[in-house]
């Protein structure tokens, strides 16, 4: 279920209460929840999460992402989640699909200076597709050159 894009990155599709002690025993030491409260019936409410990784020793942000694009603060949310792993741990990140999530994390990524060629590499090799914002990561990358 979960997808691993680097060594500190996960993505997943919606997660479950019981999914967070699996993240946990992965390393998994930050949520970032990237699906919008009531985006479906059967989706776990982001709270539920929360209780459960908090208990678990877990960090959780949610940083809502739709289906109308991406803004600067939602890859804000993303930069500040990795942040929180950079000194171990492991962030896992989930949406709907995990699609979001990708994209969310390669846009933040190439905002870095990451290059949009590699971050693509992985994405696929994780089973995602980045071609939907691959216009705007060779943007931001050009930006940091």
């Amino acid at each position: 279920m979960f997808r691993q894009l680097t060594d500190t990155v996960l993505v997943s599709p919606q997660i479950s209460v019981e999914d967070v002690a699996q993240a946990k025993e992965l390393g998994v030491s930050f949520i970032l929840n990237n699906r919008p409260e009531g985006e479906s019936p059967d989706q776990t409410p982001g709270d539920a999460i929360e209780v459960a990784a908090k208990a678990a020793g877990i960090d959780y942000a949610a940083v809502p992402v739709n289906h109308s694009g991406f803004a600067p603060w939602q890859l804000d949310g993303m930069d500040a989640a990795l942040a929180e792993v950079e000194g171990g741990g492991k962030l896992l990140a989930y949406c709907r699909s995990g699609t979001r999530s990708t994209l969310l994390w390669a846009l933040s990524r190439s905002r870095a200076g990451d290059n949009p060629d590699a971050l693509s590499d992985t994405a696929a090799a994780a089973g995602y597709d980045l071609s939907p914002v691959r216009q705007i990561m060779d943007a931001l990358a050009a930006d940091k050159s």
